[in-house]
């Protein structure tokens, strides 16, 4: 069993990186404020799948073919950086009509939910960071490994879910009251196709 203290630090450590700016949390930050609140906390909880499966991949010890494979490494994020760059399009496109706010889109809240595993899935570094992250707070004198990194991943979850979710919330709220600009509409979306934009070469450019 993990000591109490070490959760403590290891959700504290977790909280602190989910508020430092990144890709996912600009890209919640940019979501809700062009859709609203519903189509951002969707976009979390998207997010948050994700972090299962990379949580498990850690776990279960297949990351370490992303941190030796520079092939594996190099697709991935390029499939990544150019999912983010059709949504970049999309945005620049996306006339102001069609930023409604959250009465506007629920019908397709499965849309984001999408967007938000895909974001997360085709980002290799994820993965790499939870292979360097999590075990250090992982000792074999608490107990079966695979156990305590399938618990320290949860446990980041449900961080990045009160922060993100937070985000959501706040970014939702501004976004409804620009939205009731049409000119300002336009300025949100390409502000948001530029940050797409932005993130995809980062991510196209990051090095393992």
């Amino acid at each position: 069993m993990i000591p109490v203290e070490t959760i403590i630090t290891f959700f504290s450590a977790a909280v602190l990186l989910g508020l430092a700016p990144g890709p996912d949390n600009l890209f919640v930050l940019t979501q809700s404020a062009l859709r609203g609140r519903g189509p951002g906390l969707v976009v979390v909880l998207g997010l948050c799948s994700g972090l299962l499966v990379h949580t498990a991949v850690v776990a279960f010890g297949v990351a370490i073919i992303f941190q030796s494979s520079a092939v594996a490494f190099t697709l991935l994020k390029l499939i990544g950086a150019g999912y983010l760059v059709y949504l970049a399009w999309q945005a620049f496109r996306a006339p102001p009509e069609t930023l409604q706010g959250e009465a506007g889109v629920a019908p397709g809240y499965w849309r984001y939910y999408r967007r938000g595993v895909i974001m997360n899935l085709t980002n290799p570094k994820v993965s790499i960071f939870f292979l360097a992250f999590l075990p250090q707070f992982a000792d074999p004198s608490y107990g079966a490994v695979v156990y305590q990194l399938l618990l320290l991943g949860g446990l980041f979850i449900l961080a990045t879910v009160l922060v993100f979710g937070g985000i959501a919330l706040l970014a939702g709220s501004i976004g409804q009251w620009l939205n009731r600009s049409q000119r300002l509409q336009l300025v949100l979306n390409r502000l948001a196709g530029a940050v797409l934009v932005a993130l995809a070469i980062r991510l196209a450019t990051a090095q393992r």
